[in-house]
Parts: structure tokens; C-alpha cells; sequence
């Protein structure tokens, strides 16, 4: 029945997106901002389908720790099930994103039109600088930035070194710092074709005031609060860990 579920999401999307795609780049003259707005209504569809297709729901913890105004989220990232849903749990999103994915057909094209921040694998001076001059003016529009301060997925019982890109674009700008501690993976497998049934939690922890805070201060309480937490979500993959 999983391998049904997935292969029907599969064409669904195949199916909706290219022609929705098209559309979106067709706004690109917009604001940036109605550009935006233009792919809530395919990621709201792409939402219902990972609930009620594939049946991997979540369930929300720490909702009260979410601030009314803009943030800068970093969250453990271990599948593409999160890229979409804390699109519902964190109004207002923009993804900061590897440049090369904008290369990749249809998606990467939409992220181009819209855009999200771009950003590459380096560690230096010049894509740090870039991340902040993007990452303050989305937060002085009011969107909220989510960041995977490891960079790429993480194997759920596992974690990847963490970066300190985020951090720095919330020393820069004094916006609070969300840690989101998620368990997709175990449903979602890293480039598997078939997903597995089953409610993801999600948990948001307290808001880190970075003032006075240097940037590995931030990310060193945000991944551990991170990885505490995921033994909590978790503690048949990671006993011991913590």
C-alpha cells in the first residue's frame, strides 16, 4: 500500500507541476513578495497530498515558542518532507538554498522566479556576506528564514557538523533563532522512491536572543538543544546519544 501511495504522489506531481511551473516563471516581473505568494497554492497542494496520499502528518510541539515577528529558524533536515511542511508551520518562509538547485527542472526553475536566498557550500567571507545582505532584507519584509545549519540531510540517528551561516545572519540582524528538532527521515528515506506511513513530530524550541552572543555561541545552543531533543523524538535511534 506504501509503494501505491508513492507512486500515485509521484504522478500527481508530475502531472500538476511542470504546467504550474511555467506560470510561476511567467511572474518573475512581479514584486517580490506576489511572487511568493504565487507558489502557496502548489506548496499548499503538495501538502494536503503528503498528509492524505502518502500519510506522513505531523504533530507540532513548542508551537508557543514561535514569535509574531520575523525569525531565523534552524532546523535538523534529514528529507525533503520538511522543505515543504515548515511551510505550514512557519508563516511566511523563505528557504535559504544551495545555488545549484536552481538548475534543477521545473522546481529549481520556481525557486529562481520566486527567489529564495541562495548560498553555496563555502565557508567564506564573500557567502557569508551574501547570506546576510539577502537573509536582512527578507527578514525586514517580514518573512521568517529557515535554515539547515548541516547543510544537507542528516540519516535519522545521526548529524552532520553544524554551520554557523545562520547564526551569523541573526548576530547581524538581532533576530531571534528558532532550533527545530524533526524526525522525517524515518518516513522519508534520503532519495527513497517509497515513503513509509506514519506522523512526524515536529518540535520548536525556546527562541535564543542573540544579543551578546557570538555566532558558534548561537549554533552551539541551538545544536544542542537540536540533538537533545531528537534523542527525546527518537530514542530508539539515538540511546546513548545524549
Amino acid at each position: 500500500m506504501a509503494a501505491v501511495r508513492s507512486l500515485l504522489f509521484l504522478l500527481i506531481l508530475l502531472v500538476v507541476t511542470p504546467p504550474y511551473t511555467l506560470g510561476v516563471i511567467l511572474c518573475r516581473p512581479l514584486p517580490h513578495h506576489m511572487r511568493r505568494q504565487t507558489v502557496v497554492p502548489w506548496v499548499n497542494f503538495t501538502i494536503w497530498l503528503i498528509k492524505h496520499v502518502l500519510g506522513i502528518p505531523y504533530r507540532l510541539r513548542g508551537a508557543e515558542n514561535i514569535p509574531a515577528g520575523a525569525a531565523v529558524v534552524l532546523a535538523k533536515h534529514q528529507s525533503a518532507w520538511e522543505t515543504f511542511m515548515l511551510q505550514e508551520v512557519f508563516k511566511d518562509t523563505v528557504f535559504v538554498w544551495r545555488k545549484e538547485i536552481k538548475y534543477l527542472p521545473f522546481f529549481g526553475w520556481a525557486l529562481a522566479s520566486i527567489p529564495m536566498i541562495e548560498t553555496d557550500r563555502s565557508a567564506s567571507r564573500s557567502s557569508l556576506r551574501r547570506l546576510v545582505e539577502q537573509g536582512r532584507d527578507r527578514l525586514d519584509k517580514g518573512y521568517t528564514v529557515i535554515i539547515f545549519p548541516e547543510g544537507t540531510r542528516s540519516q535519522p540517528g545521526s548529524k552532520n557538523r553544524y554551520k554557523n551561516g545562520g547564526a551569523h545572519l541573526a548576530v547581524e540582524t538581532g533576530a531571534p533563532v528558532l532550533p527545530v528538532a524533526l524526525n522525517s527521515g524515518e518516513f522519508w528515506g534520503r532519495n527513497a522512491l517509497f515513503k513509509k506511513c506514519g506522523t512526524v513530530t515536529v518540535s520548536i524550541g525556546p527562541a535564543i536572543d542573540p544579543a551578546g552572543l557570538t555566532a558558534n555561541d548561537i549554533t552551539q545552543r541551538a545544536e544542542a538543544w537540536i540533538e537533545a531533543e531528537m534523542s527525546r523524538i527518537s530514542p530508539h535511534l539515538y540511546a546513548g546519544a545524549q
